[in-house]
């Protein structure tokens, strides 16, 4: 536990990791009918994650189920969003070609069309969140190891009232 913040502080941050992602899946779901997109929405995520490491320290904020998982999550994400970039090619179209083409009948997920351009903005929002995580983490990491390393810190010499 990170002894620089309060106990306020590590509780209202536990408690925003929540509805910050589910912020940043608002974002993603919007973001390729209207304003947002894969990136903003898997920033927004990363963010919710960068709140727990400042508030609950490296060891608690590693705990978190994403981030020992975060190169893989973004390697998954560029996969896929590489995959609904090249398949068109296979098929005879232009790279990033989406499906269903205009005026072909699309499904819907209640308010949600399925096309391949939510394909590609959740292939770039788990490479974005993967990203930021793991840099996150690694920053983390060395800022730890060069503390652990350093020592005591020596400041100046204390003077003595007379």
């Amino acid at each position: 536990m990170n002894g620089s913040t309060t106990l306020l502080t590590r509780t209202v941050a536990r408690l925003l990791l929540l509805p910050t992602v589910v912020a940043s899946l608002a974002i993603l779901v919007k973001g390729y009918a209207g304003p947002g997109d894969g990136f903003s929405a898997g920033v927004v995520a990363a963010l919710g994650v960068l709140l727990q490491y400042l508030a609950l320290g490296r060891r608690e904020a590693g705990k978190l189920w994403p981030v020992p998982r975060a190169g893989r999550i973004g390697f998954a994400g560029l996969l896929l969003a590489l995959a609904t970039a090249a398949v068109p090619l296979f098929l005879g179209d232009p790279v990033l070609t989406h499906y269903p083409p205009p005026g072909a009948g699309v499904i819907y997920l209640g308010t949600l069309e399925l096309i391949t351009a939510v394909l590609f903005d959740v292939g770039v929002y788990l490479l974005v969140f993967g990203f930021v995580v793991g840099t996150i983490g690694a920053f983390a990491s060395t800022i730890s190891e060069e503390e652990e390393y350093a020592g005591p810190r020596s400041g100046p010499p204390e003077q003595e009232d007379t």
